[in-house]
């Protein structure tokens, strides 16, 4: 093992994002996959899980529960359910970094307890911001967690800001923005 090693929160494990972070990670030896959440995909989760061996895993479908329960019954993988359980899993400190990239609004808890954590969130749900932005900016500059944007216009506006000054920059226009 890397003396280096780095634990990440995939949370939307098997979504796009949550999929290339884990190719990425197979490919690097100082990072390791810590916890995987999914919603419903729970026969992805439990590939992901067999191959990456992460200390747990969280599924919000009941029958995927009692599906991952017996499959990774010998593999030293704790199986937990639904939101309550993640939003508590994140608080371990053996996490360095939370990807957070469940879709919409089902985002918004589980990244609010990662910065109640003080925990550094790559965040590639906008939706979070965008919904509840003036609640987080606060949270984060309470507790010191930091947010980096990972997917699509937020982190091309993050691109853009870096090194910039407040007032350097007047408007952002995005056209034909999103799916």
């Amino acid at each position: 093992m890397c003396k280096n090693l780095k634990s990440i929160a995939i949370l939307g494990s098997t979504g796009s994002i949550g999929t290339q972070a884990l190719e990425i990670i197979s490919k690097l030896k100082n990072y390791k996959a810590h916890l995987l959440s999914a919603n419903k995909n729970f026969k992805l989760l439990c590939e992901q899980a067999l191959l990456f061996k992460p200390k747990n895993v969280v599924i919000n479908d009941e029958t995927g529960y009692y599906f991952l329960k017996e499959k990774l019954k010998n593999q030293n993988v704790n199986v937990w359910l639904g939101e309550k359980d993640l939003c508590g899993l994140l608080s371990d400190p053996e996490i360095d970094l939370v990807l957070t990239s469940i879709v919409g609004s089902a985002g918004l808890k589980p990244t609010i307890s990662a910065i109640r954590a003080k925990k550094n969130i790559a965040l590639a749900n906008k939706e979070t911001l965008v919904v509840a932005g003036h609640l987080i900016m606060p949270m984060l500059q309470r507790t010191g967690a930091s947010i980096l944007p990972v997917d699509s216009e937020h982190n091309a506006i993050f691109q853009c800001l870096k090194g910039e000054s407040g007032g350097v920059i007047k408007d952002i226009v995005l056209t034909a923005s999103g799916g």
